[in-house]
């Protein structure tokens, strides 16, 4: 049976190492601006929670109307390649700034390109994969995505530590990865032809928004809930740093928890093409569960542990959150549907971030953590729910 598969097409290959590049720059940065942000400008967790909250959700939110152009003018690709341009033109603006609007500003742009490419590349993906391999397609671009999310903070600390923490220099050298990217998506991968039948029609209009199904709005829901309980991983970041980690090895967080995601999940994506959806999630759940737990009460050595449970229920989830999208959607909305969900994810995401942040500064690190555990709990006994009610 597993040798009837068909392989998973070359141009998926090409979109993975292009999120592979640009993740290795993006980290690059941000694997060092919590820190950056905390040491050297005296923030708060609570502005810093707001700044990131705010970032990621203008990514999500952007995906709407992208996904939605993308679904109307029949293109994926140059979408793609506007918000991966993007995003490496707001890497020069960390190096050159001098105070925190230009920081915040270079963040914004960085995250718009990420919101207008995010929803494009996944329709791309689901467009170019069959689908009995789709869960395998989206766990490999995931898989190759993460590695570039640990390379990118390993080099940061080495460079931190060869360059006696220059912040402007390795902020500099993050703009190679970037262009890169771009011109890999350029040259590297072609755009299936897609067939338009009449004219073009809104995809969020009243008409067409019905034609998404309920299975596809109780993915948008889940996600939601899930993302409330998945705050920034800044406060990963901040946790570690808190126990007194130096910070020049700041970066290691997101390398602890990038090697677990980057190495599980593709084997997730696979599992889920012959694996419940929902008991899949249910297990993910679990995990970042006892991940908060750990973060919340296990002292030095269980807050790495948190880190890894963190990076293997993203490994679990973030892949097979995309595949359900894309099973429970119409071939011809699938941007349209990837950012609704998105948009969904974005709103709860900032919500998740300030609260986090809140009672950080309130209450303490593990009230955080707790917080997040609550919401696991929430999302879990829904996913338990789904599966009762779908048995009877």
């Amino acid at each position: 049976m597993s040798e009837s598969r068909p392989p998973i097409p070359r141009a998926i290959w090409a979109l993975g190492f292009v999120s592979l590049l640009m993740d290795v720059s993006s980290e690059l940065i941000h694997s060092l601006l919590p820190v950056f942000m905390f040491t050297a400008l005296g923030m708060s967790a609570f502005s810093i929670g707001l700044i990131e909250g705010a970032a990621e959700a203008t990514a999500l939110i952007v995906k709407v109307f992208s996904g939605a152009l993308s679904d109307w003018w029949g293109k994926r690709k140059p979408l793609a390649l506007l918000g991966y341009g993007l995003g490496a033109m707001s890497k020069p603006l960390f190096a050159i700034a001098g105070g925190i609007g230009l920081v915040v500003t270079a963040r914004l742009i960085d995250r718009v390109g990420k919101g207008i490419r995010g929803a494009p590349r996944d329709a791309l993906v689901a467009d170019l994969a069959p689908p009995e391999i789709r869960g395998a397609a989206f766990g490999l671009r995931q898989s190759l995505d993460t590695i570039g999310a640990f390379i990118g903070p390993l080099l940061a600390m080495g460079l931190m530590l060869l360059w006696a923490d220059d912040f402007r220099a390795v902020f500099w050298v993050a703009v190679i990865p970037a262009l890169l990217a771009v011109a890999l998506l350029f040259f590297g991968v072609q755009e299936p032809e897609r067939q338009q039948d009449g004219k073009r029609v809104n995809p969020i209009s009243r008409e067409n928004l019905r034609r998404l199904p309920a299975a596809y709005w109780w993915v948008v829901g889940i996600g939601a809930v899930f993302t409330l309980a998945r705050f920034s991983e800044a406060f990963l970041v901040l946790r570690a740093q808190q126990g007194g980690l130096a910070l020049a090895l700041t970066p290691l967080v997101l390398i602890a928890m990038n090697v677990i995601y980057a190495a599980a999940a593709y084997p997730f994506g696979k599992l889920a093409d012959s694996t419940s959806h929902v008991t899949l999630l249910a297990g993910g759940l679990l995990v970042l569960i006892a991940a908060d737990v750990a973060l919340a009460w296990g002292g030095v050595w269980g807050v790495w542990m948190g880190i890894v449970l963190w990076g293997l229920h993203l490994a679990m989830t973030q892949g097979l959150l995309a595949a359900m999208i894309a099973d429970t959607a119409p071939g011809d909305l699938r941007g349209t549907a990837y950012g609704f969900f998105n948009l969904a994810s974005g709103v709860a995401l900032l919500v998740a971030s300030a609260l986090a942040g809140l009672l950080w500064d309130s209450f303490g690190a593990p009230a955080t953590f707790v917080a997040g555990a609550v919401f696991s709990l929430a999302a879990l006994l829904a996913v338990v729910w789904r599966k009762a009610r779908r048995a009877l």
